[in-house]
């Protein structure tokens, strides 16, 4: 089903899908306490936008990967456990920081929320595009792209957009 109020993309521009997120990113409000990230779900088979998501923007201490899946379950009547089930097959996931595979606030990683998916009717998300690896800010020497590879999802680094990530994702944080 296709939403109006997402831009139209042509497929396979990954640059284009990587902007939406950073786009999404800004508008996370800006704390000390965490990143401001952005992440779609596409349909990479159909190029249709599925879900979007950016940090906080659910109640809670949630992640931008997490609102993006939480949405997308809700919207097909699914518990998130379960969204790997009414994930279309080409299901791709955009993100403009490398998943978490650590969170100090006792929630489910965003590798593991990932991860949930792939026993899914259709197989998951197999394909994560990243704009950046996690700083080691709050968490050090994240491992979520090497966990996420260790069980067959392929990351695939967007370059282009890393100074206005990071720029973006700290903002809020005390520079020294």
């Amino acid at each position: 089903m296709e939403n109006p109020e997402m831009p139209k993309i042509s497929p396979l521009n990954h640059q284009e899908y990587m902007r939406l997120a950073l786009s999404l990113a800004h508008k996370s409000m800006p704390k000390p306490t965490n990143f401001r990230v952005g992440a779609v779900l596409v349909n990479e088979g159909t190029n249709e936008i599925l879900s979007t998501g950016y940090t906080s923007e659910l109640p809670g201490n949630t992640h931008a990967e997490q609102c993006a899946l939480l949405k997308y379950s809700l919207a097909n009547s699914v518990a998130e456990e379960q969204v790997g089930n009414v994930l279309p097959a080409e299901t791709v996931l955009y993100t403009t920081m490398e998943p978490c595979q650590k969170r100090s606030a006792g929630n489910t990683t965003c590798v593991e929320r990932i991860l949930q998916t792939l026993p899914g009717v259709n197989s998951g998300i197999k394909t994560v595009y990243i704009g950046v690896r996690e700083p080691d800010t709050f968490v050090a020497a994240n491992a979520g792209q090497s966990q996420l590879e260790a069980a067959g999802v392929i990351c695939v680094y967007v370059p282009g957009h890393e100074e206005e990530i990071l720029r973006t994702a700290t903002a809020g944080h005390q520079s020294d």
